[in-house]
């Protein structure tokens, strides 16, 4: 299962959201997409579970959302945003 760190904390707006790792002081800038996927990582969901969300709510094919999918969770795993143990 996929999670987003212990130390980090999500702010909603209607704009997105604002990532901040609490332990190393770091502010990340996300957009509604990029906020959602963090709040389904929160939940602990796997890749599949994920792609089958994120592909229902904006409405595009699960094809279409892999490839971003797989580089925003590349990008969160580069900044130390996911959990040491998600696969």
């Amino acid at each position: 299962m996929l999670s987003i760190s212990k130390s980090v904390r999500l702010t909603k707006s209607q704009d997105g959201g604002i990532l901040l790792d609490v332990d190393r002081g770091a502010i990340f800038s996300l957009n509604v997409v990029g906020t959602r996927i963090v709040e389904l990582l929160q939940q602990q969901q796997s890749r599949s579970s994920l792609l089958r969300q994120v592909s229902c709510e904006f409405g595009v094919s699960e094809a279409a959302a892999a490839a971003d999918l797989d580089e925003f969770l590349s990008i969160l795993r580069k900044q130390e945003l996911l959990d040491a143990g998600a696969a």
